[in-house]
């Protein structure tokens, strides 16, 4: 179980219920009326438990578990205690995700309340629901979406656009943006700031002003202390479902596209373009004006120097085909071996 002090669980849920929100198929004993109150792991789960199987390496505990009932994927039905009540689906993690959400809602529902210490500006379109934390600020002719939770001394530049049933956490900054639904950002986010730019000479360099904005679409979250800046005249743009690890760097005019996973301390250099479902490694950096297609994944601590094709796999730096790379690494590991024999 989850620690009281920080997590609220919600249910219990019926057996029925549980399938219907994991996209599960209920098999062997079924528990008419019996009730779910909680997670846990197969070693410690109890009759009023579910829990789940997603690698066969716990075996040993799915045979041995007391669990009332048990998300598992078909090629483990026929190795299923007897007694126990299955949610089979292809995917048990996703569905394990989607229980955790309904046990565990992460964020509370906003109940429309904006605390006293709270500064809204009169021409500020707040929706229904709203909930703004004491010391957040939101400036002229911004917009907040209903349902929408905004966490104390987060600050809320003029003419911003943020939409409904987001999160956005304590002291984040946000300007020039427009957001859309369902999206969670973590705190000491920074978005919407001027792009690194400027016009480079042998005794000054002159500031380019940053006329562009942040553009993000639905369900993306965004972790702790990542930064987006706004476009220099085109506009940074990061598309539907993408998740953002934290401490990531996202320049100006950089596109990312739908689905990506980015781990942590990555970096974006300017006018970058990112399809979609595209992975990340932790700490790679990826170099301005080249487009990485679709479906690719590059390796952490990778060097992106130039275009990568949809589907491939790079890694090293400068970024290569992943299978060259460590063909590489072993020709020199068997040379080092042969000289040092």
């Amino acid at each position: 179980m989850a620690d009281p002090r920080f997590y609220k669980v919600e249910g219990p849920f019926d057996i029925e219920q549980l399938a219907q929100i994991s996209g599960s198929k209920i098999r062997g004993k079924n528990k008419k009326g019996a009730q779910f109150i909680d997670i846990e792991p197969l070693s410690s789960a109890l009759d009023c438990h579910v829990s789940f199987i997603d690698n066969p390496r716990y075996i040993k505990e799915f045979l041995s578990t007391k669990a009332g009932a048990i998300l598992v994927s078909p090629s483990l039905i026929s190795k299923a205690p007897s007694n126990a009540t299955l949610l089979v689906m292809e995917k048990p993690y996703l569905g394990y995700a989607k229980l955790t959400q309904a046990f565990y809602p992460l964020y509370p529902m906003p109940i429309g309340s904006i605390e006293p210490g709270a500064t809204v500006h009169s021409l500020t379109k707040i929706g229904k629901n709203v909930n703004i934390e004491n010391g957040a600020i939101i400036c002229q002719n911004a917009s907040i979406g209903a349902e929408t939770f905004i966490g104390a001394n987060s600050y809320i530049g003029q003419g911003v656009e943020i939409g409904a049933n987001c999160y956005i956490a304590p002291n984040v900054t946000i300007t020039h943006s427009i957001i859309g639904n369902k999206n969670i950002i973590h705190p000491g986010a920074r978005i919407g700031q001027d792009g690194f730019g400027f016009s480079p000479g042998s005794q000054s360099h002159t500031k380019i002003n940053q006329l562009g904005r942040v553009i993000i679409g639905d369900q993306v979250e965004i972790g702790a202390n990542t930064t987006v800046d706004r476009g220099a005249g085109p506009d940074t743009i990061i598309g539907n479902g993408t998740k953002i690890d934290n401490l990531v760097h996202i320049a100006h005019n950089v596109q990312i596209g739908e689905g990506c996973f980015i781990t942590a301390q990555n970096g974006f250099a300017g006018s970058a373009k990112v399809g979609n479902f595209v992975s990340f490694g932790g700490q790679a950096a990826v170099t301005g004006h080249i487009t990485i297609g679709d479906r690719a994944q590059v390796s952490g601590k990778s060097g992106v120097t130039k275009d990568v094709a949809p589907g491939a796999t790079v890694a090293g730096l400068p970024a290569q085909s992943a299978r060259e790379y460590w063909r590489g690494i072993a020709m020199i590991r068997k040379l080092v071996g042969e000289k040092r024999g």
